[in-house]
């Protein structure tokens, strides 16, 4: 994947984010925010994902995800939720580090878990060195481009009660990525596409 010529991928994703109405405060009894992160290397883009410890009580143990979680009364916005929760998950300070380039659609989770999630997109412009917390099994950079390409596209099957759900999801390196997470990634490919395609730019999946 290579971005067109004249336009770096940074501007593209400002570009495809582009917002020209206020952020607004979340109205749910329980709000969080997660951190879409973005690695912008030469010609490619890679993302991170965790993939969460398993814990006794956790409603997403063992999930795939993007790092973030609920709002702490010191936190001064959502904004300031997603940072602090990366740092303390992955070791990453995305305020030294990192550059705010959006945010995305706002979620609740599948599972009826009353809470709304405020997603926000970063871009890295090096390959940091995380620590990782106990919450955090491990971490993955995965490449966009093969994502954008639809590679590795398939379903998820989970249990609500005595229904069983089927639900979008992509499989990444073994690990089924669905829910929420695909809900905020779907978007963010959906947005970067259009992008991509209105600039004539063509995908490269070497990377």
């Amino acid at each position: 994947m290579s971005a067109p010529a004249g336009m770096s991928f940074r501007e593209q994703i400002r570009h495809s984010l582009a917002d020209p109405a206020p952020e607004a405060p979340l109205s749910a009894p329980r709000t969080a925010a997660i951190a879409l992160i973005l690695l912008e290397l030469e010609a490619s883009l890679e993302l991170l994902l965790i993939e969460r410890a398993t814990r006794v009580g956790d409603p997403w143990s063992g999930h795939m995800a993007l790092p973030g979680g609920h709002r702490d009364p010191s936190d001064f916005d959502l904004g300031a939720t997603a940072e602090r929760e990366t740092l303390e998950e992955v070791g990453l300070d995305l305020r030294a580090q990192g550059e705010r380039v959006g945010r995305l659609s706002d979620h609740q989770p599948m599972q009826g878990v009353p809470i709304a999630v405020r997603p926000y997109v970063y871009l890295l412009g090096a390959r940091p060195v995380l620590a990782l917390s106990a919450e955090v099994r491990q971490v993955l950079w995965v490449p966009v481009a093969p994502l954008l390409g639809g590679a590795g596209h398939t379903t998820h099957t989970f249990s609500r009660g005595a229904e069983r759900i089927e639900v979008p999801a992509w499989n990444i390196d073994g690990h089924p990525v669905w829910g929420l997470t695909y809900r905020v990634l779907d978007e963010f490919f959906s947005r970067f596409n259009a992008v991509l395609k209105s600039r004539g730019a063509g995908l490269d999946n070497s990377h």
